[in-house]
Order: structure tokens, then sequence, then C-alpha cells
């Protein structure tokens, strides 16, 4: 379970830098951005929600405070 997280906190990361270089367009434009702006700002987003996820997943989060 915990490479399955680790893995999927990998994601953002992997998707930003290494998307970065096959997005790195001017043209086209989605909602009045570059596509390499649109694409860093909806990973930002995804990010959050990803991150979000694992620490909901992860059990060692579910414990109680003594």
């Amino acid at each position: 379970m915990r490479k399955a997280l680790a893995a999927l906190s990998a994601v953002p990361a992997v998707a930003v830098l290494g998307g970065a270089h096959f997005a790195n367009r001017t043209e086209p434009y989605v909602l009045g951005m570059p596509f390499l702006l649109f694409w860093v700002a909806l990973w930002a987003v995804l990010s959050c929600a990803l991150l979000g996820v694992v620490y909901l997943l992860d059990p060692r989060n579910r414990e109680q405070d003594p």
C-alpha cells in the first residue's frame, strides 16, 4: 500500500515536469491562456485533489491521538 501511495504522490510531479516538455506550445489557447500555462494551472488543481486522496487513503492518518 505504501508503494502505491508513493507512486500516486509522484504523479503530479511527473505530469508537470515531464508533460511540460510536450505541452510547450503557444497555440492552442485554452481558457485564454497558452497551452503550457493551462497545463501547469491544471496540474496545480489536480495535485491538490490527488494529494487529498492520498491523505485519505493513508492508514496512518486514521490513528487516534493518545
